[in-house]
């Protein structure tokens, strides 16, 4: 018999501090990723695209799908609860729907794990909670970003859940895939398997969760050989986002498995393997300042890479930050390109002069008031409409509305966008005429993800700290909902 099994996704990453919430807009025309859909054309939107949910659609065989609503906004302030209400509510619709049309067999959801929302801080544990409230025991797995804060609510409500095992994230519809493959597996298993949690008490920094390289990629190769060692169905390592400021926020393990014997035994391995190494997991960034200084000293074949971290669209930045535009202008560093500010009015300001033109703008700085003064000759005018072709983004549409490509000093170039984009992609440089790696510097508003498409071509990689919400040591964060003894950077105290 034909299994028939509903799939639906709702994705943000919500970071407590930033300066912009999250809006139902922002869900319906979300940048580089498809905008919200419901319904069969849900199929159309995803197909191609490098979204979890594309990948689990691929692994379904023969089930019969139902489709329930699928959505993904840029990292921002916390979620609204217009929009949560508004788009849980076409999930839990949806899957009212399925249920009256004939029994469900399984149901998969492709979330992301880090979203708060106004009214409910741990927003997948309250979703969750919602659709098991309608479908009862039916099999559930998810698939999560690995900067998930995992919790017990979550790990609770699910029957398997798969983060993406890759910093920058490489492997997102292999997630899909593989909780797609547990949830048939767990449909034929015919009962739950068994579960355990665990909490690591350290947060690690941002930059510093790159899988490419070490103190990350240790722990995630050991998961790996863990994972087989225990015999567990899933060994789940969520790295925390470090930007929310609720109880759950922070690094976790999971595991499911035959027996609670397995399942404790995987995780408390993975806890204490990483626990022992908590102090690999400090580092620091350059300042600004000393950053673009670097790079014009140390100019070889190939770009050198500054990654502006802590105004990363895909933390929780508004992309808009100026701090080391002005950087580069100050220190008259040449032939640099910086990707991107986000600012839906210079840009109007910009297609209102045409290709060609001088126009004085105050650039940037609409989340944080400190916009940058610059005389800008407009070189190439665009729609913002791209397709993604590096190892995160290929397939995606990208749609930045209104854009350029001005020259604001005699070495510095700025592409300025009317839609934020996290600069993952060596697209969203070409799309305006410009080769990637024939730039001196590329300046880019990313904290990890860049490396995936931008490190092959880089002589180096520098990560610079500049104005913005995506502060690269967290302890900085004026939190106040943390659990008790967490170390706000490793090797800390919480105080």
């Amino acid at each position: 018999m034909t299994l028939r099994i509903a799939v639906g996704g709702f994705l943000h990453e919500s970071h407590s501090f930033a300066p912009m919430p999250t809006r139902y807009a922002d869900f319906v025309k979300p940048g580089g990723f498809p905008g919200l859909v419901s319904g069969p054309a849900l199929f159309d939107a995803v197909r191609g695209t490098s979204v979890p949910i594309a990948g689990a659609i691929e692994a379904a065989g023969d089930a019969q799908l139902l489709p329930l609503a699928w959505c993904f906004a840029n990292p921002a302030g916390p979620v609204q609860d217009e929009a949560f209400e508004r788009i849980s509510g076409l999930i839990c619709a949806g899957l009212s729907r399925a249920l009256d049309e004939g029994a469900l067999d399984g149901v998969y959801l492709d979330l992301h794990g880090a979203a708060v929302a106004d009214s409910f801080p741990d927003m997948e544990g309250e979703l969750l909670r919602r659709v098991r409230a309608i479908m009862g025991d039916i099999p559930l797995t998810i698939s999560l970003d690995p900067h998930c804060n995992l919790t017990r609510a979550m790990v609770d409500r699910c029957d398997a859940l798969v983060p993406f095992r890759t910093y920058p994230h490489v492997d997102m519809r292999q997630a899909g895939a593989q909780a797609m493959t547990l949830l048939l597996e767990r449909i034929a298993h015919g009962k739950p398997w068994a579960r355990a949690f665990r909490q690591v008490d350290f947060l690690i920094p941002l930059p510093n969760q790159c899988t490419m390289f070490p103190p990350m990629k240790p722990v995630a190769d050991a998961r790996t050989e863990m994972a087989v060692a225990h015999g567990v169905a899933e060994l789940a390592f969520c790295f925390g986002f470090p930007y929310a400021d609720f109880d759950g926020c922070g690094v976790a393990v999971a595991a499911y498995g035959e027996t609670q014997a397995q399942a404790d035994a995987a995780v408390d391995g993975l806890w204490q393997f990483i626990t022992d190494r908590e102090a690999s997991f400090m580092g620091a960034v350059m300042q600004a300042d000393e950053a673009v200084a670097h790079a014009m000293r140390n100019q070889a074949a190939g770009p050198v890479v500054i990654a502006d971290t802590q105004d990363n669209p895909g933390g929780g930045g508004h992309g808009d930050t100026t701090g080391l535009l002005a950087e580069l202008i100050r220190q008259n560093a040449q032939g640099a390109v910086f990707a991107l500010i986000n600012d839906a009015e210079s840009a109007a300001l910009l297609h209102a002069a045409g290709e060609g033109a001088s126009v004085s703008l105050a650039l940037g700085g609409k989340s944080d008031g400190v916009p940058l003064v610059v005389q800008a000759h407009v070189e190439k005018l665009t729609d913002g409409r791209f397709v993604g072709t590096g190892p995160m983004a290929a397939g995606n549409p990208a749609d930045l509305g209104p854009s350029a490509l001005i020259r604001v000093s005699s070495g510095v170039q700025v592409i300025v966008v009317s839609r934020k984009m996290q600069a993952l992609d060596q697209s969203l440089v070409r799309h305006v005429g410009i080769e990637p790696s024939s730039c001196r510097i590329l300046a880019l508003k990313s904290s990890v993800h860049f490396r995936a498409d931008f490190q092959p071509i880089a002589a180096e990689v520098i990560v610079a700290a500049a104005p913005g919400p995506v502060i690269a040591d967290p302890a900085l964060l004026p939190f106040k909902h943390l659990r008790a003894g967490l170390r706000l950077r490793p090797m800390a105290n919480a105080g």
